[in-house]
């Protein structure tokens, strides 16, 4: 015997509903998963050029100091052809201070975070920043596709009337959702992915 039409229009309504709920949850999930995209890879940028100025700025001390070091070495070479004491004098405090200046370049007394080490190891961390963010970009970005996936395919479970592309979007958005998951708490978790 046939079923009523209208236990069968309720049936289809209450699938209907649950799908649809299925696809706000699944865009939910996208949104934070965009969101967090965006922020990774805001981080991302302003942490490579952070690192980038911080190596230009070490380029630019390095470069100082060599100069200052050929000068104080030029000097040198010249105060050996010098007989008169006096200028011997005047040499020998010009090159101490040419090397006064260099050792001030290496490790700066009134500015530390300006020393050649401390560059070095700020421009270090502003990198292994960056690749954090990258990592939870990464994770988002494909939380974000599964999601995307997800909804298209529940969109379509409503219109095939198949049952097992809602739990296929079921299970895509879970895994989606792991990612993004991952992206927050342990973005360098599964390298594996990239």
């Amino acid at each position: 015997m046939s079923e009523d039409p209208a236990e069968t229009a309720v049936e289809a309504r209450e699938k209907d509903r649950t799908v649809a709920l299925v696809i706000a949850i699944l865009a939910l999930l996208l949104a934070l998963s965009e969101a967090g995209a965006k922020r990774a890879q805001h981080l991302s940028t302003e942490s490579n050029i952070e690192a980038s100025d911080l190596f230009n700025f070490y380029q630019a001390k390095r470069i100082r100091s060599t100069v200052v070091e050929t000068a104080s070495d030029l000097l040198d070479a010249q105060r050996a052809a010098v007989s008169d004491p006096k200028a011997q004098e005047a040499f020998d405090k010009q090159i101490q201070a040419f090397k006064t200046t260099v050792e001030r370049f290496e490790h700066d007394p009134k500015k530390p975070d300006d020393s050649m080490d401390a560059i070095q190891e700020r421009a270090q961390r502003a990198i292994e920043e960056r690749e954090l963010a990258n990592h939870r970009l990464e994770r988002y970005e494909l939380g974000s596709g599964l999601t995307q996936i997800a909804i298209v395919l529940a969109s379509a479970a409503i219109i095939t009337d198949i049952g097992a592309l809602i739990w296929l979007s079921v299970g895509l958005g879970g895994i989606g959702a792991i990612l993004m998951a991952l992206g927050f708490f342990a973005p360098t978790a599964l390298n594996l992915l990239g």
